[in-house]
């Protein structure tokens, strides 16, 4: 028998303003694949969450890739000749190119310019750029700041290290009734950037923290893990048990204001897909639907053809598809604290696709049930869906055959999945279903 999964979720309104909150005390910190930055973020989630902190050391061979060396930075700055800095790391941690080299050196401008990086068509915008499996050191910086240098000498400076110390990630278990898992994983090695993806980290901890305050059917993993390198990493430490893995989403780019958009598993029919798109079809909003592709966030890894987990990926606009992706524009009024529940909503609402999908066998299988003397109209009286709920009665009763899922059935009759459950339920108080156990 399953547990009775019935705990309300926290209001929309009320998780986004924490999850903003939470968003704005972790975006000046400066993370990267490795290092303290992506330590520090790690430990302020533990507040939350009872998160496990994990270390694996440089020069792990984890399948094709090895763990690189660990990087640090503490200051970088470009002065002109007055000893202004021009260039500040300490103001934005996307000023440094991530991963960037050691330097402290002076040099003429047009030396210094082949180590700058701007987005001359956004002037006012600082971009996000990376360098780490290729040694280089560089600066990222405004349009309108690289055309205020003029001619002369710089001093280049920053401060960064390379050291033999390890990857971290976090990772959190709710455990449920039973020992088959759902996935979601999140990249948490991005700078001060919110939509790409701080959104993801705060919308899987809150719904961390939701999830351990129930009693569910299914046992949740969290993965708090660096882009690509991390769920290499995780797979790679964890390859006798990703069979538990049922069902799975990659959270990232869950806070902009655009529709929300999902991309399949690699095979596209998985109960993940169809659960997904159940509560996008009947969410009142406009949706885009993406076939799987090799190209993207971990969910191509968690699909590789090695492991070929059901793990799809549920955004807002996807990435690459917003102006503001990888910049400085990607910040706290990007993201907005209404977006942010929207999107804690959707996620809820998938758990709880999955949660209930039960499979039943009505007890009256010659025919249907005269309803009406069991007082089951009497329960739909007054309502101002009292039409809907008793074809929902009706499509459950004649599907319930023990073959057919409530998901199946809610696909088949056009119906909301809640309002289907909710006739199940009714329909097994009255003693008209049991439950199939398999």
């Amino acid at each position: 028998m399953r547990n009775d999964y019935s705990k309300k979720s926290p209001e929309k309104e009320v998780a986004g303003k924490q999850m903003h909150d939470l968003m704005r005390r972790l975006y000046p910190i400066c993370r990267s694949i490795t290092g303290n930055g992506l330590r520090e973020t790690l430990r302020i989630l533990k507040e939350i969450i009872p998160l496990e902190i994990r270390e694996v050391s440089t020069g792990t061979s984890v399948f094709d890739w090895t763990i690189p060396k660990e990087w640090n930075v503490k200051d970088a700055y470009v002065k002109n000749t007055g000893g202004e800095k021009v260039i500040d790391f300490k103001k934005s941690s996307l000023h440094v190119l991530n991963y960037s080299l050691p330097v402290h050196e002076k040099m003429p401008l047009s030396q210094l310019k082949e180590h700058l990086f701007t987005i001359p068509e956004h002037p006012d915008w600082i971009p996000y750029r990376t360098s780490y499996f290729k040694e280089r050191w560089g600066f990222c910086l405004s349009q309108n700041q690289f055309s205020a240098m003029t001619d002369g000498e710089y001093e280049v400076f920053i401060d960064s290290t390379f050291t033999d110390g390890s990857l971290s990630y976090g990772e959190f278990y709710v455990q449920g009734e039973c020992q088959d898992e759902v996935l979601f994983s999140t990249h948490v090695c991005h700078p001060s950037m919110c939509n790409d993806n701080l959104s993801g980290v705060v919308l899987c901890t809150f719904l961390a923290r939701y999830l351990s305050e129930v009693k569910p059917y299914y046992s949740y993993r969290f993965l708090f893990i660096p882009g690509t390198i991390g769920s290499i990493t995780w797979l790679s430490q964890n390859e006798s048990t990703v069979g538990r893995i049922k069902h799975g989403l990659v959270v990232a780019c869950v806070g902009d204001a655009g529709k929300p958009t999902y991309k399949k598993s690699r095979h596209g029919t998985s109960i993940i897909d169809r659960a997904v798109l159940q509560m996008l079809r009947h969410s009142g909003k406009e949706f885009d639907v993406k076939d799987f592709s090799p190209y993207g966030y971990d969910e191509r890894q968690y699909c590789s053809p090695g492991f070929d987990l059901p793990v799809g990926s549920l955004t807002r606009t996807p990435h690459g598809c917003f102006p503001q992706y990888h910049t400085s524009a990607d910040n706290l009024e990007f993201v907005l604290p209404a977006n942010l529940g929207e999107s804690f909503g959707y996620y809820t609402k998938v758990v709880d696709i999955l949660e209930n999908n039960r499979t039943y066998i009505s007890t009256n299988q010659k025919c249907e049930p005269q309803l009406g003397r069991r007082g089951l109209y009497n329960q739909l009286g007054g309502r101002p869906d009292a039409e809907i709920a008793e074809m929902a009665l009706l499509w459950v009763l004649n599907f319930s055959d023990g073959n057919n899922s409530l998901l199946d059935i809610a696909e088949r009759s056009a119906m909301p999945f809640e309002k289907i459950h909710e006739a199940a339920l009714l329909l097994e108080h009255y003693g008209l279903l049991r439950e199939k156990h398999l």
